[in-house]
Parts: structure tokens; sequence; C-alpha cells
């Protein structure tokens, strides 16, 4: 038992990566990978030597994560206050925290079906046949939702770098015209 409680532990890095994915929030993320490993220290008498211990603690994280949507839904959603977060700060001007930002908002208009496979298979690098296990569907299932995520993400990531260079050309124009009209004349000759 205690062997099993090692490979456990060794799995809470990708449990807590997945967990803030789904959730897009540290605190919520911790609580949830907390109820998924409470729950199979539990459990663990269920889990049978020779299967897959991750995919079997994916799969009590994915279930988890569900039964708090649903309950949410059935409760009514709070806004904490990290949900507003984004937007009371300046965002950063580095154009990898930039990319960063619209891939995460990219993923978060992603239906959630969708969104947990593209986590499940490129963030985690699990094998289709996995992630049809954890989340309970066929494998072709979990292809097709795994192209039609990845293809919105394309798009979206898309328009999002034309809106971001529009954006900047606009800023560009704007400092131009500040500076055609600051400048005198014959310095700007000079210049």
């Amino acid at each position: 038992m205690n062997e099993l409680f090692q490979r456990i532990e060794q799995e809470i890095p990708r449990l807590r990566r997945y967990a803030r994915a789904l959730t897009r929030d540290p605190s919520s993320a911790d609580d949830l990978v907390q109820d998924c490993l409470t729950r199979a220290l539990g459990k663990a008498h269920l889990w049978r030597e020779g299967t897959d211990l991750r995919a079997w603690l994916f799969t009590i994280l994915h279930n988890q994560h569900v039964n708090r949507v649903r309950r949410a839904v059935r409760e009514g959603v709070v806004v904490s206050a990290s949900d507003a977060e984004p937007s009371l700060v300046a965002s950063a001007s580095q154009v990898s925290r930039i990319e960063l930002r619209d891939l995460e908002r990219a993923l978060a208009r992603l239906p959630e079906e969708q969104r947990q496979v593209v986590l499940l298979v490129g963030l985690e690098g699990m094998r289709y046949e996995t992630v049809a296990e954890i989340m309970g569907v066929p494998v072709g299932t979990v292809r097709s939702r795994l192209s039609r995520g990845r293809e919105a993400l394309r798009q979206m990531m898309g328009g999002e770098a034309e809106r971001r260079q529009a954006a900047e050309a606009g800023a560009r124009a704007r400092r131009a015209q500040i500076d055609a009209a600051t400048v005198p004349a014959p310095l700007r000759a000079t210049a």
C-alpha cells in the first residue's frame, strides 16, 4: 500500500496542472486535486495492480470536476475576485505573454469536452485510448473532439493575432500623429 501512495504522490504535479487548466483558478484547482486525492486514497482498495494508475486518478479528477460544475449550475455561479483580476491589471507588453493570454482565452472559449481533450492530449501528452477511458467515451469521439478543438484554437488564435497587429498598427499611427503635431516642422525635416 505504501508503494501505491508513493506512485499517487508522483502524479500530483500532473493532476494539479490539469486541474488548473480546467478551473483556471489556482485555489479551485488545489481544492479539486485535494478532493481527488482524498477520494483516491479512500478508494485505494478498488484500484487493481496492473491497471493504469494515472488514468484512474485522472478519471477521478475529471469526475470530481464534472460534479462541481453540475453543482455550480444547480446552485448558481459565484464570481471570485480572481475572475476579475485580469481586467484590473495592465497587460504585459511581452509578445509571448500576450500569446499565452490569448491561448488561455481561446481555450476558455472552447466547449468543455473539447477543452478537456485538448488539455489531456496536448498538455499531458496522454494517448487517445487513455483519454477515452478517463472521459468514458469512445476513442473516435476523443479524436473528433481533439480535431475540432485544435481547429477552433487555430481560428481563434489567428483572429487574436490579426486584432493584435491591427491594434499595434493603430498605436504606431497615433504616435506618428502626435509626433507630427508636437515636433516643429524644421526639426522634423532634420530628424
